[in-house]
């Protein structure tokens, strides 16, 4: 899929090109799931056996369990955007991304900590710095790219995000009001206004560090909509719903028709049902899977059908290099062998694999 996405991009009409190894991503992904297989059976037996033995309760070992994982999160995000760069080449020469990630991991749950300690008000600060990061350690053959301007640039953007707090503070204080059609106004159009803000927030903090950007006498800047991109991810992710629904609505009852003939009959259902619950156990097991599978199967092809292609075309025809003529001082970098791949990140599942 990704060998694919990368050669529909087509800078100045050359293609992206991938050469990901999918043997070196097994291994890397099989490794992962060792390590984290010891980590969940004993470190978490060992915090259980603490939690227990200390506070007679299981939660003080689930949130620490919780604060060990985020940065291995973080860790698995940075290097799968390193082994992605690494493996992508334009013009034949290679993008790289400097190792660093623990770094990356330490940093990020610095700035979570202050954002949430300010209450939200720092989150442009954590996103400017941890991109920055990124960026400064991201190459192009021979190339640095720098990421320049600072935090403060990105605040315009949370505009619609701090309306909606407003709206969720006067939705409250109508509600202890005792105005609760009020209160129920302002708290939809909060949430309303939140998903939109959210959506503006990426797009437009996106778009100023575009511009900000700059490698060798190479600009970008980049022209996207928040609205377009919303109204991708809303429509999409409806039609992947509506199309999964049918087998899901099947399944679930597949799965009554496991309970006993007698206890469909006591439930009031048609004797057809009941009938074709009498049918083998087996062949029912065997139909439910076949539909939970199929659910998996429908809603990947269909996210990338109606969600995530329609995203990467906007940004892929908004974004635009300027001052191309010094890329032909560019020269080939080595290699980056990038061990274990995305082996974290695919078995976290935290969403870099496109």
């Amino acid at each position: 899929m990704r060998r694919w996405y990368w050669s529909a991009i087509r800078p100045g009409g050359l293609p992206l090109e991938y050469v990901g190894d999918p043997v070196e991503k097994l291994l890397g992904f099989l490794l992962a799931v060792v390590i984290l297989a010891f980590y969940i059976g004993i470190v978490n037996l060992i915090l259980m056996f603490a939690s227990f033995s200390l506070f007679q309760g299981s939660g003080f070992a689930y949130g620490l369990s919780l604060l060990g994982v985020l940065p291995l999160w973080f860790y698995a995000r940075y290097r799968a955007r390193r082994y992605v760069l690494a493996r992508t080449r334009w013009r034949g020469l290679r993008f790289g991304l400097a190792p660093g990630a623990w770094g990356y991991a330490w940093r990020a749950m610095g700035h979570w900590a202050l954002t949430l300690l300010s209450g939200g008000l720092l989150w442009p600060r954590m996103t400017f710095y941890l991109e920055k990061y990124r960026t400064d350690r991201t190459s192009y053959g021979t190339a640095t790219l720098v990421q320049g301007g600072r935090w403060q640039m990105l605040y315009p953007a949370t505009l619609p995000l701090f309306t909606a707090a407003g709206l969720a503070l006067g939705s409250g204080a109508a509600g202890y009001g005792g105005n609760a059609p009020l209160g129920i106004g302002l708290g939809l159009l909060a949430g309303m206004t939140a998903v939109y803000g959210l959506v503006h927030y990426r797009v437009v903090t996106l778009r100023r560090l575009t511009a900000a950007k700059s490698m060798d006498g190479v600009t970008l800047t980049l022209m996207a909509s928040p609205l377009r991109i919303l109204m991708i991810l809303l429509l999409g992710y409806v039609l992947a719903a509506l199309a999964v629904a049918v087998p899901a609505a099947i399944l679930g009852l597949l799965i009554v028709m496991l309970q006993s003939v007698g206890t469909l009959a006591d439930l009031g259902l048609s004797d057809e049902m009941v009938r074709i619950a009498a049918l083998p156990r087996w062949m029912i097991l065997v139909a439910s899977a076949a539909l939970y599978f199929t659910i998996f199967l429908l809603w990947s092809a269909l996210t990338h059908t109606f969600v995530t292609l329609p995203v990467m075309r906007h940004y892929a025809r908004g974004l635009v290099l300027h001052g191309s003529d010094h890329l032909a001082d560019i020269r080939q970098r080595d290699r980056d062998e990038v061990q274990q791949a995305e082996g974290f990140a695919e078995a976290l599942d935290v969403g870099s694999s496109i």
